[in-house]
Order: C-alpha cells, then structure tokens, then sequence
C-alpha cells in the first residue's frame, strides 16, 4: 500500500508552480520536499532519503509536524523519517536540465520520476522516457489527471508480488537487480529500457509477444512512443545477446511481434 504521509520531492524552479505544487499535494495527504538551490540537486535528494530531510539545505518541506512559513505564507514543516515516494521534475533548470538530473538520479536510486514540463515535443518526451523517467507531462497540467498519474506510478512502486531476482530460459540468464544477461561464461549489461524488453519476453518463451505488449510493458502507461524508438532497442539488445552467443535468441514474426526462446 501507499503510505498516507508519502513523500514527494518537487524539483522546479518556477517559485509559483513550486508553491502550487506543494500545496496541492500536502492537501492530497502526501509530504513534499521542494528544492529552491539548484546548485547541487542530487545531495539534496539523498538528504531527503535520510532520517532527517528537512535538514537539507536548500529544501522547504511541507506536512504534517512542526510549521514554519515560507516566503508564499505556506508552512514549511519537518519530514518523518522514510526514504522519498517520487520526484516531480522540470526540465528547464537553471543549472543541470532536467535530463542531466534524471540520469544523475539513476545512477543512485529507482525512484519513480515524473516529468512535468512546459515542452511537449514527442522527441522531449521520448528522451526523458529514455534517460529513465517513468512519465511524462506537459503543462499546463490538468490537476485529476497529474494526481491519478502520480498515484498510478506510486501503487507500481510499492504494491505488488516481488519477482524473482533471476530468469533462466533458451540458455539465457536474466539477472534483474544486476541489470546483466549471461550466457556461455560471459555477461553483458542491459540498459532499463533493454532490461524490460527482456523481462517481458522471457516471463513469455516461445510466446509471440506483440509490439504494443511490449511497449506497454516498457512505459507501464499509454504514452506517446513510436515504433522507431522499440526497434532501436529491441535491435541493440540482439546485439549484446549476440555478444554472448545468442544471436536469434530474439525471432522477429512478421505482422505479430516477437518470440524469445523457450
């Protein structure tokens, strides 16, 4: 279940749509944590995991416990222990770009990341998708929509049967806390995207799994994305297999989809 006192961390820098934001999520039950220095994002958000965030610098939080106003007269207040829910993240930031931030964020942590953005090019929103963001939206935001988005990827995040950490099919090992495949002694590493694409054929060997299957396991949600952008991936992927000997360990049939070996 989601927790009642969740905690989001807003990164934005429009001090208007932050204070927005803030409040409509405390009044939504969720604790916020908005960054107003840019200078140095990612410590600020290992702060927020730590038992202490409101300590970090840089940050006002919002909640429940102790109040402070901030400079909108919202109370600013102490977080309870517990490590962060999700990050709201723009990607026009004074400093790093939002992509630069998400990337950053990956390298420490799965937390879900949501883009909330002006720009809404497809080519925007497929890189931010890319980088490892779980979703994007562009603004203006419709807030029932912003809140079920946000929901939806906190439920994906906490709830649910733990999967296994290994699959095995084909003569294809699938580590999935390491991110590798291996095979034959050897052992490649997988992008997240890569990673999924895998995860979903190989919980299916011998099965034919369609195009949309696939993409929909891939963002989780109906977002935009081409087939272009399946394509590069599913054929980098044949290349790493390839790599360990498994060179048609991915069939391609035509008009339906693909089949991993069983």
């Amino acid at each position: 279940m989601i927790s009642d006192m969740t905690k989001i961390m807003i990164i934005e820098d429009d001090p208007i749509t932050r204070g927005e934001l803030a409040l409509l999520l405390e009044n939504e039950g969720y604790q916020t944590l908005a960054v107003t220095d840019f200078t140095d994002i990612i410590p600020q958000f290992i702060a927020f995991n730590s038992q202490n965030p409101a300590q970090a610098c840089g940050l006002h939080a919002h909640g429940a416990q102790g109040q402070s106003p901030d400079s909108r007269g919202h109370t600013a207040q102490a977080q309870p222990s517990g490590s962060c829910g999700l990050v709201l993240l723009d990607l026009g930031l004074p400093e790093k770009d939002g992509f630069t931030i998400c990337m950053e964020i990956r390298r420490i942590s799965q937390v879900p990341i949501l883009f909330l953005t002006s720009r809404d090019s497809a080519l925007d929103e497929l890189q931010a998708l890319n980088l490892g963001g779980d979703d994007y939206i562009s603004k203006p935001y419709n807030i029932p929509l912003l809140l079920a988005h946000i929901k939806a990827l906190l439920r994906r995040a906490s709830g649910g049967v733990r999967e296994p950490d290994m699959l095995q099919t084909g003569g294809l090992s699938l580590c999935l806390s390491r991110g590798t495949a291996s095979a034959g002694g050897r052992s490649v590493e997988l992008t997240r995207n890569e990673l999924r694409i895998l995860v979903h054929l190989m919980r299916h060997p011998g099965e034919i799994v369609s195009r949309a299957d696939l993409i929909d396991a891939l963002w989780d949600d109906h977002i935009y994305i081409d087939d272009n952008t399946l394509s590069v991936n599913v054929t980098r992927l044949r290349g790493k297999l390839a790599e360990l000997g498994l060179p048609d360990y991915i069939k391609t049939r035509r008009g339906m989809g693909y089949q991993a070996s069983p």
